[in-house]
């Protein structure tokens, strides 16, 4: 199953989405990407990565385009914009297992990855870099609240 990268942060999946579409008007060469937007690769790639996991790009050949949902994403209110991301979060890991887990602690949630072969947050820091890849993504969309035991998933609501 696919996963959020931990290096990937949604500050940066709303800068490439308006690059992509505003100044590359949808589609453009990773390598343009790299230089307009004034990034090593290495830093460019998890979040073209967690960008085409969630459906907001696509990538084929070396070039990258901005999706239609991506276009809605980048289009829409903030509320309407963490609607869309949590939406697009409920089967992507680390959040699959969390959805399942309920409420949960970190630790608790690094286990359950690693029993179903999720390897991306098994590193000295992957502790750590999930509880910030949960704060980043999941509190941001209104998916996960934090609670002094660790992480509780919250019911969704459509925007107003």
């Amino acid at each position: 199953m696919e996963s959020i990268e931990p290096n990937a942060r949604i500050a940066d999946l709303v800068g490439l989405l308006y690059v992509l579409n505003f100044i590359f008007k949808d589609k453009t060469d990773l390598f343009e990407l790299e230089k307009e937007m004034e990034v090593d690769l290495d830093d460019l790639l998890p979040i073209v990565y967690t960008a085409s996991t969630l459906g907001f790009v696509n990538v084929t050949d070396g070039d990258i385009s901005i999706t239609q949902k991506g276009k809605e994403y980048i289009g829409a209110s903030p509320k309407k914009r963490r609607v869309i991301l949590a939406n697009s979060l409920d089967n992507v890991e680390p959040f699959y297992s969390a959805l399942k887990l309920g409420s949960f602690k970190v630790e608790d949630l690094s286990t359950s990855l690693e029993e179903n072969g999720i390897q991306t947050y098994n590193t000295p820091s992957g502790n750590r870099d999930l509880e910030i890849t949960l704060i980043e993504w999941g509190l941001y969309s209104g998916l996960l609240k934090k609670t002094d035991e660790g992480f509780e998933v919250l019911k969704l609501s459509s925007p107003s």
